[in-house]
């Protein structure tokens, strides 16, 4: 199973529904279900699905705040800008530990 790195608040907006796409500056072709660990926690906190993942214009970043919770701005946050389109989250009631492998960012195989 993957799990994706989140940051919080992001990971909380996820898990509480707020936040459907999860913006990154690169493409992912992961789809289906994933686990999600919350950043410096060492917890896996809840899951959900990726179904899709797009490129963003600066128009789509800015248009859909609702869908990403990032505060406005007037610039894309990466040279090129992705939504990887989530839904089915569900926090954990009990959060699991798991090993950090050295130098992942992003992505841990769990």
């Amino acid at each position: 199973m993957k799990a994706l790195i989140v940051k919080r608040p992001w990971v909380d907006y996820v898990l509480d529904g707020k936040k459907t796409w999860e913006v990154r500056g690169s493409n992912t072709t992961i789809r289906g279900e994933i686990e999600l660990i919350q950043s410096s926690s060492g917890l896996v906190v809840g899951k959900c699905e990726i179904i899709g993942c797009k490129e963003l214009s600066l128009s789509d970043y800015q248009n859909n705040k609702d869908k990403h919770c990032i505060p406005y701005t007037s610039t894309l946050p990466y040279k090129r800008t992705y939504a990887w389109i989530i839904t089915k989250a569900e926090r954990y009631s009990q959060p699991k530990k798991y090993k950090h492998p050295k130098g992942a960012i992003t992505w841990v195989d769990l």
